[in-house]
């Protein structure tokens, strides 16, 4: 994901330039381009698990059989007939009709699947067979073809947003964040039953609670139904399409969710999880104001008899179609949580219930199309009765990774270090113990390869140390003799306190043979390696130095003593030994940040948390009962009880990382300098007609 908008802008820039070559309308075009997309996904999830199930197929007589549907099935990936899979279709002969065969390699999967019948798009015939083999180049980028999920995800919404489709611009309701739709699932944990979005755009909540199903040991299929519901058609098949290429099955109907309920699943949900459109208005409240899901009543109504907002419409849905002991987990719009007049008044009705569970306060930019913060709301009828008084608000505005300029999300320990402040709430420090022993795991997995990068960096260093001590023979004792001796000084130093390193990390290694599980002895684990974490910060700085001396050698070899006239050196081999040793240096220096990377987690827990249990943190968590919700205007955002976090001090400040988000600002303002100068050019060539 790192390159994402790089890779987005590439393929938008060629195919929307065969849509203008080819004189069609968005609307033509769009459909078919991502149907090119699902395939090109549906391939690249139809070779990691061909690898997968061919490992484990059984032989008989030295023949293997054969890969059947239901292997994929099992695996959450689709089935592919040989002339369904995209490589037949890139590879399809010079002269043959490659609309008609990329339309019977839809019509393939469409027999294997029933529940895509009519979904995938087959218009085909409108391009030439030219544009159409250029159009399967395109999506035969190697940044595709090593694509996963969720890259595919942004693909998917970027290409609506630029075909401006019907909603895609509409608070980002085709595709909701990854880390956001995690999150709800991590808290939420929908392992059985019924589980319902009545909002569901593409289909990511129902994805990601089957991936949260097959890291508990769970099938799919066999643990829960998806429902869902769509206003257009055209969301419908996205989300089947999505849906299909993860191996996946949902019941999904078309209908506006503020006036329909087409699957009458209220009351009988097990799990809700949303991200509907935010601040909608104008909804009719005479269509809906004896609609039974609305247990507290409307909120707010204007004199035309409209719904002035419809954020509490949703929220009370959601909680309508809880079954007696569901959860529900959705994106709401920030303004929700202290909103006024009748909406507190709705608000208000709902925390006395007891079932608000948790609010996760959620800062800018995790959305695509949209920069507004957000808050994700958790309802759970089946709180323990001690806890029906409390709520527990969590502010996680400071916790984030910047992706881009404008995107950020969670890193995968971010996700887990969030969950496991909600384990700890339920009393489950069990998961919050284990979570640290598998970081002291990776932690000591990761420190024990550290010996082996360290020699690799000095055995790419010694041959170009060597050339330039070849070089030093020939010449008159210069600037070069004294750069050598102090790289062969810091040669030394850093073989030592490698030395030094790799044997206290064996030794903490040897002390922690066992990754202790109690909270007491993870303390101790992690102030023991206190000192070898000093020890990696320390000599990823030597490897820094060393390079730059060695280079500094090369330089003055080359610029000041002409050395590439000389016979002895060998300019391009010195060039390549200066790159391979970069490369090195870097693949060094990455190494030794990963253990201390997993001693940050394991240390931004146990500080905040040093009993394994809950408590209130400044600027992060706090537990709040109904009588201090009361004294807040029955406000639900998270900030206003958190507090605010005090100034930390990085000792682990990254420049190389800083630099890249720089790098990142000033390339999205270089881009967006370019598009508006475009506009303004095109504005005024306007003008001047």
């Amino acid at each position: 994901m790192d390159n994402i908008e790089q890779i987005e802008r590439r393929l938008w820039e060629a195919a929307d330039q065969l849509r203008a070559n080819s004189k069609l309308t968005s609307t033509e075009y769009a459909l078919p381009i991502l149907g090119l997309i699902f395939l090109r996904h549906a391939y690249n999830r139809y070779l990691i698990v061909e690898k997968e199930i061919k490992k484990n197929l059984p032989s008989r007589g030295g023949k293997t059989r054969p890969l059947t549907k239901d292997d994929f099935v099992q695996r959450s990936a689709l089935y592919l007939q040989e002339e369904a899979q995209f490589k037949y279709l890139l590879e399809l002969p010079s002269g043959e009709d490659i609309a008609r065969r990329i339309i019977h390699a839809m019509t393939l999967i469409e027999s294997d699947y029933t529940g895509l019948q009519d979904i995938l798009p087959r218009e085909y015939h409108i391009f030439d067979n030219e544009l159409l083999s250029k159009m399967l180049r395109i999506f035969d980028d190697e940044a595709l073809r090593n694509g996963n999920g969720d890259l595919f995800g942004r693909i998917y919404e970027y290409f609506l947003m630029k075909f401006a489709m019907a909603g895609a611009q509409d608070s980002g309701e085709f595709f909701t964040p990854i880390s956001l739709v995690q999150t709800i699932v991590n808290v939420i944990e929908p392992d059985h039953g019924t589980v319902l979005d009545p909002a569901c755009g593409s289909g990511g909540m129902f994805v990601q609670t089957s991936h949260f199903l097959n890291q508990i040991g769970k099938a799919t299929q066999e643990a829960v139904t998806f429902y869902g519901q769509e206003k257009t058609a055209l969301t419908i098949r996205l989300a089947k399409m999505n849906l299909a290429v993860h191996g996946l099955e949902g019941r999904i109907l078309e209908g506006n969710t503020f006036y329909e309920d087409n699957h009458e699943l209220r009351e009988k949900a097990d799990f809700v999880m949303a991200n509907p459109p935010f601040n909608v208005d104008k909804v009719d409240a005479e269509k809906i104001k004896a609609d039974p899901r609305l247990p507290f009543g409307l909120p707010g109504v204007n004199k035309n008899k409209e719904v002035s907002n419809g954020n509490y419409l949703w929220i009370s849905y959601f909680y309508s179609y809880l079954n007696e002991t569901g959860r529900a987990g959705f994106v709401m719009s920030s303004q929700a949580s202290s909103a006024g007049n009748k909406e507190a008044a709705v608000r208000e009705k709902l925390i006395r219930t007891g079932h608000i569970d948790v609010m996760i306060g959620i800062r800018s930019n995790f959305f695509y199309t949209r920069s507004v913060p957000c808050e994700l709301w958790f309802f759970d009828k089946s709180k323990p009765e001690a806890m029906t008084d409390k709520v527990l608000m969590l502010d996680a505005r400071n916790v984030y990774r910047k992706v881009t300029r404008k995107i950020y999300d969670f890193t995968p320990e971010q996700l887990k270090n969030l969950t496991a402040i909600i384990w700890l709430y339920r009393g489950r420090t069990d998961r919050f113990l284990g979570l640290i022993k598998a970081y002291l795991e990776t932690l000591v997995t990761e420190s024990m390869t550290i010996e082996d990068a360290l020699k690799h960096f000095i055995d790419g260093h010694e041959p170009l140390l060597a050339q330039l001590k070849v070089f030093q023979k020939g010449v008159q004792d210069s600037g070069l003799t004294e750069s050598i001796n102090e790289t062969s000084e810091r040669v030394a130093q850093y073989k030592a306190h490698g030395e030094n390193l790799v044997s206290d990390i064996k030794a903490f290694k040897a002390e922690y043979a066992e990754i202790p599980g109690t909270n007491a002895r993870q303390h101790q684990a992690r102030e023991d390696f206190g000192s070898i974490r000093a020890q990696l910060k320390a000599l990823t700085r030597q490897i820094d130095l060393l390079f730059k001396q060695t280079v500094r050698g090369v330089d003055i070899a080359e610029k000041d003593l002409d050395a590439k006239a000389d016979d002895a050196w060998d300019h391009r081999g010195v060039n390549r030994l200066r790159k391979e040793l970069d490369l090195l240096r870097k693949e060094a220096i990455g190494q030794l940040k990963r253990p201390g990377y997993y001693y940050r987690q394991i240390d931004w827990l146990q500080s905040r948390f040093p009993d394994a249990r809950l408590v209130d943190v400044e600027g992060l968590v706090k537990l709040v009962d109904q009588s201090e919700l009361e004294a807040n205007d029955w406000s639900l955002t998270p900030g206003r009880y958190a507090g605010v976090a005090p100034p930390v001090e990085d000792e682990d400040f990254n420049f190389e990382e800083t630099i890249r988000e720089i790098h990142l600002e000033l390339e999205g303002l270089n881009q967006e300098a370019s598009e508006l100068a475009g506009i303004i050019q095109s504005n005024f060539e306007g003008l001047r007609i």
